[in-house]
């Protein structure tokens, strides 16, 4: 892409686009986020993005840190300090999805294949740590790979956690027939502001996606937890179609927990049109409860991976 083609993408509410293919796969990388705007395998889309007109809506392709999902109240503590972040989702008085999901990251190397953008967290109320996050965008034979890599470059340790908000889709099937698989034993309850207030096993109940199961009229906006390992100790959250079609969203270790979201509350042109299915390191508000929260020593890096592969 040349200069002048940049600066006036650039002015595009997702910023400067960057297109990486490999093999039939194409994806759209984005300055603003530094998350994806599309992804196609031989021209067939395998989630539901937003065009370059747009904002990234119902965060489609975002990533988010330095926690995912909400905070109650905006509120928690770490290292002694009580701390208040802004309330982001102000209709539920809550702090959601982090801080870099509107910023804009730069590009740190482009192949045809691939594309690295980084940004520079600063030290803001509320979050008083500076962080560099960095993340990989390829493409290939296997579907399209996440590498993500945060660094804390202050002076004392920091809270940490990440996900990605990738909304996965079957062309031209409806997401009610489509046969869901979560491998996990758990999902949080949630009260009315969507924040965890307990746990219960999904056995035998219309949670239990453990087997694969038809969605039907099933509504989710769900974190699933106590997640069974794949042999690399990773795991993958798939979606098939009657015909066979079907996306694997996959994780490494790094990433615990998995939030699916069934698109209810979205604009009408976009109701129950994808599911989102989230790859996190940790549960809805952990900054208050703790629970697999990273704690990011000062100098010390996190690593984690992700992916998706379809066949549509």
């Amino acid at each position: 892409m040349d200069t002048a083609a940049a600066a006036q993408l650039s002015h595009a509410p997702s910023g400067t686009q960057w297109t990486i293919t490999s093999g039939g796969h194409e994806a759209v990388i984005v300055e603003v986020g530094g998350g994806v705007r599309s992804y196609t395998v031989n021209g067939a889309d395998v989630i539901a993005g937003f065009a370059e007109e747009e904002h990234a809506v119902g965060c489609a392709g975002q990533v988010l840190a330095p926690w995912p999902n909400r905070i109650r109240d905006g509120q928690y503590a770490f290292g002694g300090d009580h701390l208040q972040l802004p309330l982001t989702e102000p209709e539920r008085h809550n702090a959601i999805h982090g801080l870099v999901n509107w910023t804009r990251w730069r590009l740190v190397d482009a192949a045809p294949d691939s594309v690295t953008v980084e940004h520079d967290l600063v030290p803001q109320p509320g979050y008083s740590w500076p962080l560099r996050l960095r993340t990989t965008w390829s493409v290939g034979e296997g579907g399209l790979r996440v590498e993500h890599e945060a660094t804390n470059i202050g002076s004392e340790a920091a809270p940490f956690g990440l996900a990605t908000h990738p909304y996965v889709l079957v062309p031209g099937v409806a997401v009610d027939d489509l046969t869901l698989k979560v491998p996990a034993r758990s999902r949080l309850l949630v009260d009315a502001r969507l924040l965890p207030i307990g746990a219960a096993r999904v056995a035998g109940s219309e949670y239990d996606f453990v087997e694969g199961r038809r969605l039907g009229s099933t509504v989710l906006d769900t974190a699933f937890g106590e997640v069974e390992p794949d042999a690399d100790g990773g795991s993958q959250v798939t979606i098939t179609a009657p015909d066979g079609r079907g996306v694997t969203v996959w994780a490494d270790s790094s990433f615990g927990w998995w939030q699916v979201y069934s698109s209810d509350t979205l604009p009408a042109d976009r109701l129950r049109k994808a599911l989102a299915i989230e790859p996190m390191t940790c549960p809805p508000d952990a900054f208050r409860s703790g629970r697999d929260v990273v704690t990011l020593e000062p100098g010390a890096s996190w690593h984690g991976v992700w992916g998706i592969r379809g066949t549509v």
